[in-house]
């Protein structure tokens, strides 16, 4: 009999009223006085300025070291990607002519020809390059070679695997 009383008495309306009541009284003590946005009482308080921002020098950033696009490095990553790609091509064709499958879903879909695998390996060469060119124009030198390297190791290791599974 005392639930059911004490239910009633405390039901989810109350439980909402009840919050909304201890809510705002502090939120009544955030209310700013009207006093201290008069004309006057700013002036009285903004008279000796205390700088406790002090301003930033802008720094000098040296130079990054630059250097031409088809330098010697950049030569021998790309004809290093060009012969690692050129034998992941012809081990691809020789594992796909033997009834082997390509792994990789995008030669897939150009694996069916000679010629539509050998556009798949001369259009990742040509990626390789333009990238490395975006990241050379964009000043990010070594991302500029690691694309090549990248590329270099993953067709090692297309390769490698396209031998051992024969």
């Amino acid at each position: 009999m005392l639930t059911k009383c004490c239910g009633a008495i405390f039901g989810p309306r109350t439980a909402i009223l009840l919050a909304l009541l201890t809510l705002v009284g502090p939120a009544r003590a955030q209310e700013v006085s009207l006093a201290l946005l008069q004309p006057a009482a700013i002036a009285a308080e903004s008279s000796p300025p205390t700088p406790f921002i002090m301003p930033v020098q802008p720094a000098t950033l040296p130079e990054a070291p630059s250097h031409r696009f088809w330098d010697r490095k950049n030569s021998l990553l790309f004809a290093t990607s060009a012969a690692f790609s050129t034998a992941d091509f012809f081990v691809t064709r020789a594992n796909l002519r033997n009834g082997g499958q390509e792994l990789n879903p995008v030669t897939r879909m150009f694996g069916s020809s000679t010629t539509g695998l050998a556009v798949n390996f001369v259009g990742e060469n040509i990626g390789v390059i333009g990238i490395s060119y975006m990241f050379h124009k964009t000043g990010h030198h070594k991302l500029e070679r690691a694309v090549s390297m990248v590329n270099i190791g993953a067709s090692t290791a297309a390769v490698t695997f396209g031998l051992a599974r024969r």
